[in-house]
């Protein structure tokens, strides 16, 4: 549930940015704040669910997370529909740790490692089906409905806890709660996505459009724009709570996030592996299906059923990848499966055009799928393996945190990338449009940068009824066209990402393979 939220909203952005009207910046803000708050959270629930009981925090954080989609069902504005987002992301926060803690302290042994490769399994997938289950759903009834069925799933869910999940907590003596951890955490993922998001809007460093918080307004006469701002004081919150949480750890105080966990080198690379792996894959999901639906003028329907393509190889590796594991160790399976993944976005990058065939595009998705099942599946088990169940509480949202870290910076890095390069490519396109004035093609460039290519529909159905007469249908082929240029930059960004994801997991296959001989001797 939580999982297909954080995916599903990427294929009705369309749809979303037409009815509400939204621009680029909240867009981004409606599919990436759901990560943000997802991530700041996680630490301190998954010392929650160790402290109180991971079920009590599980049925807790459903009910949340229901009330947050029945909000945004009801939305009528993108502050309405942003602010449901963080709702979901404080019910998903509470609910991710708790259940993989839940696997790790129930399991041992052999029936472990499948635990987490179901569970694995379950995340990749879902976050490759949940384009085709938002293009069925906006197509077929409205966009309000991929929020509405979270209610009676959630039911589903809680009765099911209730019969199935035994209650589970660790004994905590360390005394405190690390309020100032939180806050130093929220702070600093907040400022940094804030700055990568709002950048092209307002200024990356001379301010382009004022920013107003309530009654505050930083006006385009300041000095500089507020997004440097936010990302040095964005980094500095980071620095800060890193510093903070060391400073607990030395007074024996509790804290939020417990740092001698990276002293295990399977879970400090494993970590970064899922840190770029995360950042590629929301990137691409959040770029593709913009460009599907935009640019080659299909439906979110048809959009959602070329990105399910991801979800069927998913599915297939995801089932595969233990016995794939036991052959050649799990680490080298990750690896394999991040080969395959950087090698489908490159080709993504050749094939995409103004005119590429859905059916070519879900080809190379397939193999893309694939290598997101081998690695996702495989990685949870491989980075918690030599973490002690005690701490599974910490390991498992700290994982958690740095996955909803990497997805919020996908969105925020790519979504940038798109909009730097949708500014960048299209003037030049519309320039060899005979009989185009220069004012409008400076017009239509704007709007459809801050729509993210959410202009070229209408003006395909206009056809040369519109204000652009006859010069429309090369309007369109010229938007179109500087669309895919955009797209390919943003995959190639997204694939940097993947390769360095690759390169990190060979770091941790030749940690994994020095601990193997006496990892598991507990279980």
């Amino acid at each position: 549930m939580i999982v297909l939220d954080g995916t599903i909203v990427g294929v009705a952005l369309p749809t979303l940015i037409a009815d509400l009207g939204l621009d680029v910046s909240e867009a981004q803000w409606v599919n990436g704040i759901y990560s943000v708050v997802f991530a700041a959270l996680l630490l301190t629930t998954g010392r929650l669910g160790d402290r109180f009981g991971r079920r009590r925090l599980l049925i807790i954080g459903i009910v949340i997370f229901v009330a947050g989609s029945a909000i945004a069902a009801l939305a009528s504005s993108a502050g309405t529909l942003i602010a449901a987002r963080v709702v979901q992301g404080v019910g998903g926060a509470l609910i991710l740790p708790t259940t993989l803690s839940s696997v790790n302290a129930t399991f041992r042994g052999k029936d472990r490692a499948i635990a987490f490769g179901v569970w694995g399994a379950v995340i990749s997938g879902m976050a490759a089906l949940g384009p085709l289950v938002g293009g069925w759903i906006t197509t077929s009834f409205t966009w309000q409905w991929i929020f509405i069925v979270n209610a009676p799933l959630g039911v589903l869910l809680i009765v099911g806890v209730l019969l199935t999940v035994d209650e589970s907590r660790e004994k905590i003596e360390i005394p405190g709660l690390d309020v100032g951890g939180l806050l130093l955490s929220v702070a600093g993922f907040g400022l940094l996505v804030f700055g990568l998001i709002e950048g092209e809007s307002l200024g990356w460093w001379t301010p382009t459009s004022e920013l107003t918080i309530f009654s505050w307004t930083w006006g385009t006469d300041a000095a500089i724009s507020a997004v440097p701002l936010a990302l040095l004081l964005g980094s500095a919150s980071l620095v800060g709570f890193v510093r903070w949480e060391l400073r607990r750890a030395r007074l024996a105080r509790s804290a939020i996030l417990d740092l001698s966990l990276f002293r295990v080198r399977t879970f400090r690379w494993g970590n970064l592996v899922a840190l770029c792996v995360a950042i590629g894959e929301f990137g691409l999901l959040f770029a593709l299906p913009l460009f599907i639906v935009n640019a080659l003028g299909v439906s979110t329907l048809q959009a959602g059923l070329a990105l399910a393509a991801m979800g069927l190889g998913a599915f297939v590796a995801g089932a595969q990848a233990r016995h794939l594991a036991a052959r050649f160790s799990a680490p080298t399976t990750v690896l394999i499966g991040l080969v395959l993944e950087t090698i489908a976005v490159i080709a993504l990058v050749f094939v995409v055009t103004a005119s590429v065939s859905l059916w070519l595009l879900a080809a190379v998705l397939v193999v893309y799928g694939l290598g997101l099942g081998l690695a996702s599946a495989q990685l949870t088990g491989t980075v918690l393996a030599d973490i002690p169940v005690g701490e599974s509480g910490q390991g498992s949202a700290t994982q958690s945190t740095v996955r909803q870290v990497g997805s919020a910076l996908g969105t925020a890095v790519i979504g940038t990338v798109l909009a730097a390069s949708l500014a960048g490519v299209i003037p030049g396109q519309l320039d060899a449009v005979e009989g185009l004035p220069s004012h409008h093609a400076t017009a239509i460039t704007d709007a459809t940068v801050n729509a993210a290519g959410g202009t070229i529909e209408p003006l395909r159905e206009q056809g040369t009824h519109g204000k652009l007469g006859d010069a429309a249908p090369d309007v369109v082929e010229a938007l179109s066209t500087g669309m895919a240029d955009a797209t390919r930059i943003s995959l190639g960004a997204a694939g940097i990402f993947l390769a360095l994801g690759a390169i990190a997991s060979t770091g941790l296959r030749r940690s994994r393979d020095d601990s193997t001989p006496n990892a598991g001797i507990e279980d």
